[in-house]
């Protein structure tokens, strides 16, 4: 007979793998890139600048991966139809949603939300560092992406922990090693 892993693509703790490496590393170098842009604020200059950059190069790469990436990374696979979502959304209200190997409707509206806040963030950074020096309204237009940037960030970890709660297990060490529970 067969190992198990063989058979159903499981290792042999019953895991299977599900985050590819790519997607793991932009994940973490992504937190390291914005939070040391965000602490150093105005005051990092050209440190805080090409944090920024290297955070729209982030974004840029995962938007491509998102097209052409492994199943699980790519859009298709986990973005949901809004029906899909508040269905998720009842589900979870009522205690009895899903679990999902990949994101679940929930967390992938919120990858999404990031992306374009993070987009929002760069591009009003770059525009200050080039076209609009010195413009107190597109400087907070910037400074209000980053701050809801952050506000997401909380709420994404705040998910993150209910989910991992709620479903008996740790997607935290999943965005580490790549593999989840089958």
């Amino acid at each position: 007979m067969k190992p198990a892993a063989v058979i159903t693509g499981t290792d042999a703790g019953g895991t299977v793998p599900v985050w590819d490496p790519l997607v793991r590393i932009f994940h973490w170098t992504l937190v390291a890139a914005f939070f040391s842009a965000y602490m150093l604020g105005d005051d990092g200059g050209t440190v805080h600048q090409a944090l920024g950059y290297g955070v729209l190069g982030l974004v840029a790469f995962r938007l491509l991966w998102g097209v052409f990436g492994t199943h699980h990374a790519r859009f298709s696979s986990f973005v949901p139809t809004p029906g899909k979502l508040v269905a998720y959304l009842k589900d979870l209200v009522a205690r009895r949603e899903a679990r999902h190997l990949g994101h679940n409707p929930a967390g992938a509206v919120m990858i999404l939300a990031l992306l374009l806040m993070l987009i929002g963030t760069g591009t009003t950074g770059w525009l200050l560092s080039d076209l609009y020096w010195g413009s107190e309204r597109v400087e907070d237009l910037h400074e209000a992406f980053a701050n809801g940037t952050l506000v997401l960030v909380g709420l994404h970890v705040a998910g993150v922990v209910f989910s991992s709660l709620r479903h008996r297990e740790n997607l935290v060490r999943a965005m580490f090693n790549g593999r989840k529970r089958a």
